[in-house]
C-alpha cells in the first residue's frame, strides 16, 4: 500500500498531534460498542418478552437497512460540513437509540432503537473512518487501513463482552449496559469536539445528499473481489447477531449472557489481530489467505454445530474472525491506494454499502426462512456463501495499479 495522501491539519498546531486520531478511534469504538451491546440481551428479550428468531432477525435487517440508507444519502456529507460535525451528529443518534432501548418490551421498540443505531452507525462509518485515515500517523503504512476497518470489529467485541458481563453479574440487567454506553458516547463527542478539524467547510453539502456510489477509477477493478469479501464476512457477522443467541442456547446448551457475549466477541475481536498480519502481504495475496482461512473457520463452525461442541465452536469462530480481519483490511487497503482527502469518505461509503448489503440481504432471507428451517440449517446457507466468496477471491483477487495505465498485478 502506498502511503495515503496526508491531510492538511486545519486545527491549531500546538494541539497534541495525535489527538484527532485518538478521538476518532475512541468514537468509532463507542459507536459500535453501542451496536454490539444489544446482542447478549436478545435471549432475555426472547425469554421474557416472547420475541421470536424471526423478530430478532428483523431487528438486524432494520439496523442494516438504516445504515445503508444513511450511507447512500450522507456518505459524502463530511467532505462539505467537516468530519467533526458529522461525527458528533452520528454519536447523538446513537445516544437516542440507547435511550429508546432502556424500555424494550415490544419488538417494535427494539426495531426502532436498532434503526436509530443504524442511522448513527451509517453516518459514523463514512465520517469517522475518513477522520481516522486523515489523521493516522504515516508509519506504519498499514495503520490507516487497519484502524479504519478494524475499529468497527473491536467496538462490536467490546460492546458484546461488556454487555454480557453486566447482564449476568450487574444490577439492572436490561438497562445498565445502555447507561454505560451513553456515557462513553458522550465522552467521545467531547473528545471529537476538542480535536482539530481536517476538512475545511465547502459548498455543495445539499448536492452531496443525492445518492451517489463511486470509487476512483484506478481502483474500480478491485471492487468485485472486495464485494465478495465484504458480503461474506459481514453476512457472517449478521448471522452471529441474529441467530447465534438462539444457537448457543438451543444447540450448545448454555444460556449465559457472558458466554454469548464472548462467542460474538470471538468472531469480532480477533479481526483486529488478523488485520496487521495481512499488512505483511500484498492486498491480493492477503485476501486469498484471509478468505481461505475464513472458509476453514466456517468448516469448524458447522462441525461444532452438528456435534454440539461449544469449545470447537469458539475455536472455529476465532479462526474465522482472525481471517476476516486479514481479508477485510487488505480489501480496504487496496481501495485506499493513493487516495486523496476527498476520496476517503466516498470510498468508505462504498465499503460500508457493500458490508451492510452483506448483512442485510442474507438476514432478510434468513428471517423469512427461520419459520421453515432450523438455525443449524440456516448456518449451512451462510457456510455456502463463504464457499462461493472464497472461490471467487482465489480466482479473481488483484493488486492496486501503480498508475492509471498499468495492468493490475496478479
Amino acid at each position: 500500500m502506498q502511503p495515503v495522501t496526508p491531510a492538511a491539519k486545519l486545527g491549531r498546531r500546538d494541539r497534541a498531534p495525535h489527538l484527532a486520531f485518538l478521538s476518532a478511534v475512541v468514537a468509532l469504538v463507542a459507536v459500535f460498542a453501542a451496536v454490539g451491546s444489544t446482542i447478549p440481551l436478545f435471549n432475555i428479550y426472547r425469554a421474557e418478552d416472547g420475541f421470536t428468531n424471526a423478530g430478532i432477525s428483523l431487528t438486524v435487517v432494520a439496523y442494516s437497512a438504516a445504515t445503508l440508507s444513511t450511507l447512500l444519502v450522507l456518505g459524502r456529507l463530511s467532505n462539505h460540513v467537516g468530519r467533526r460535525p458529522a461525527a458528533i451528529a452520528s454519536l447523538g443518534l446513537l445516544v437516542l437509540g440507547c435511550l429508546l432501548l432502556l424500555n424494550v418490551h415490544h419488538i417494535g421498540i427494539l426495531i426502532a432503537g436498532r434503526l436509530l443505531m443504524g442511522l448513527g452507525a451509517g453516518l459514523a462509518s463514512s465520517s469517522l473512518t475518513a477522520y481516522i485515515v486523515d489523521t493516522a500517523p504515516s508509519r506504519p503504512t498499514w495503520l490507516a487501513s487497519v484502524a479504519s476497518s478494524q475499529t468497527v470489529m473491536l467496538g462490536l467485541a467490546v460492546g458484546a463482552i461488556a454487555s454480557g458481563a453486566l447482564v449476568q453479574f450487574g444490577p439492572w440487567p436490561r438497562d445498565l449496559i445502555y447507561l454505560v454506553v451513553i456515557g462513553l458516547l458522550l465522552l467521545s463527542a467531547v473528545l471529537v469536539f476538542i480535536s482539530p478539524e481536517t476538512v475545511a467547510p465547502s459548498p455543495g453539502g445539499w448536492r452531496s445528499l443525492r445518492p451517489s456510489v463511486r470509487v476512483p477509477a484506478r481502483v474500480r477493478h478491485l471492487l468485485p473481489v472486495a464485494a465478495a469479501v465484504l458480503l461474506a464476512t459481514w453476512a457472517t457477522g449478521a448471522f452471529y447477531q441474529a441467530f447465534v443467541p438462539a444457537l448457543v442456547e438451543d444447540q450448545l446448551h448454555t444460556n449465559s449472557p457472558l458466554i454469548l457475549g464472548l462467542v460474538f466477541a470471538a468472531y469480532m475481536g480477533p479481526s483486529a489481530l488478523g488485520a496487521p498480519l495481512g499488512g505483511r502481504f500484498s492486498p491480493a495475496a492477503a485476501q486469498r489467505i484471509g478468505m481461505s482461512a475464513f472458509l476453514a473457520g466456517w468448516i469448524g463452525i458447522i462441525t461444532a454445530v452438528t456435534t454440539s461442541a461449544l469449545p470447537l465452536f469458539i475455536a472455529a469462530t476465532i479462526v474465522a474472525g482472525t481471517a476476516q480481519g486479514i481479508a477485510i483490511s487488505s480489501a480496504t487497503r487496496g481501495l485506499l491506494h493513493g487516495s486523496t482527502l476527498h476520496d476517503r469518505a466516498p470510498i468508505f461509503a462504498v465499503v460500508y454499502l457493500l458490508s451492510y448489503s452483506g448483512a442485510t440481504i442474507p438476514s432478510l432471507i434468513a428471517a423469512q426462512l427461520s419459520g421453515v428451517f432450523s438455525v443449524p440449517h440456516i448456518a449451512f446457507g451462510y457456510a455456502a456463501l463463504a464457499v462461493l466468496a472464497t472461490a471467487f477471491t482465489l480466482i479473481a483477487a488483484r493488486n492496486p495499479r501503480t498508475d492509471t495505465t498499468s495492468q493490475p498485478n496478479e
